[in-house]
């Protein structure tokens, strides 16, 4: 028998929890718990499959207001996804509760598992989803976008001087980032390193005062999830007197297709502190 007429076997991609996933069918009903993957959603030519999503699924703005809200990130309403009779859920294993995954999955729903830790890691996350959804040819448009973006935040964060920052993710108790976690690596690719230089927990609460501090030498303030505001500049010059800049926050943490166009807002905004 000639090699070229036995029958192939199927092709499967495999999430972040090491679950394979076969091809989806035509007409896929896809429910998206995450944000960022939401946007990642449209981005792929799926909006038309997209039938639900949290309330902090806010972008593209106008596309989501005809679809379903689903609750939040941690409390789904379970019930309401359930009547949306989707056939796959898009999950992450920082922002969804597992016990809501395990409980889709008994309804014999795929569950899709994400966990990017690196913006490098988009490229597996555009390929899954791609792969799954049919979307290939997009995927591959998306990857080498961020591998261009990527490329050039390589080149800046060898030509500048490393600079140690504190980056705020909120306010009373005081909290930011450790190097675990997506934003750290995000910062780290255009040559600003968070402090403190901890692993875990990875989103420390802290003191004005803390031993490490001497070492910050440039302060970001997110857009989130604390909405800091220009006030708080002066706040944080008085406890700690270094610079001090407002950040957007969805362009640091957020991944999937944000990955891009947030690696080149970090480029430009280096770029100019850096000539201040």
């Amino acid at each position: 028998m000639k090699t070229d007429t036995l029958p192939r076997a199927p092709r499967v991609f495999t999430d972040a929890l090491g679950q394979a996933h076969p091809v989806a069918g035509p007409a896929p009903r896809i429910v998206s718990l995450v944000p960022s993957i939401t946007e990642l959603v449209c981005d792929l030519d799926l909006g038309s499959a997209l039938v639900g999503r949290t309330g902090f699924c806010v972008h593209p703005r106008d596309f989501l207001k005809q679809v379903p809200k689903l609750g939040g990130t941690k409390d789904v309403h379970l019930d309401k996804l359930r009547q949306q009779e989707p056939t796959h859920v898009i999950v992450n294993i920082d922002e969804n509760r597992r016990e809501v995954m395990e409980e889709i999955t008994r309804w014999g729903v795929r569950v899709i598992v994400t966990h990017p830790c690196t913006p490098e890691d988009n490229r597996a996350l555009y390929r899954l989803l791609g792969g799954i959804f049919d979307r290939e040819t997009v995927a591959e448009r998306l990857v080498s976008a961020l591998d261009a973006a990527l490329a050039d935040a390589a080149a800046l964060g060898a030509a500048l001087p490393r600079e140690r920052v504190l980056y705020l993710i909120w306010r009373e108790p005081w909290m930011t980032v450790a190097r675990s976690t997506y934003i750290s690596a995000c910062l780290a690719r255009v040559g600003w390193d968070t402090v403190p230089g901890v692993i875990e927990p990875r989103y420390p609460a802290f003191d004005w005062g803390a031993p490490w501090q001497h070492e910050v030498e440039r302060v970001f303030l997110s857009s989130e999830p604390y909405r800091f505001r220009e006030p708080h500049l002066a706040e944080v010059a008085q406890h700690l007197g270094r610079p001090a800049d407002l950040i957007d926050g969805e362009m640091v943490s957020w991944y999937g297709s944000r990955a891009v166009a947030g690696l080149r807002y970090l480029i430009e905004l280096r770029r100019r502190l850096a000539g201040a």
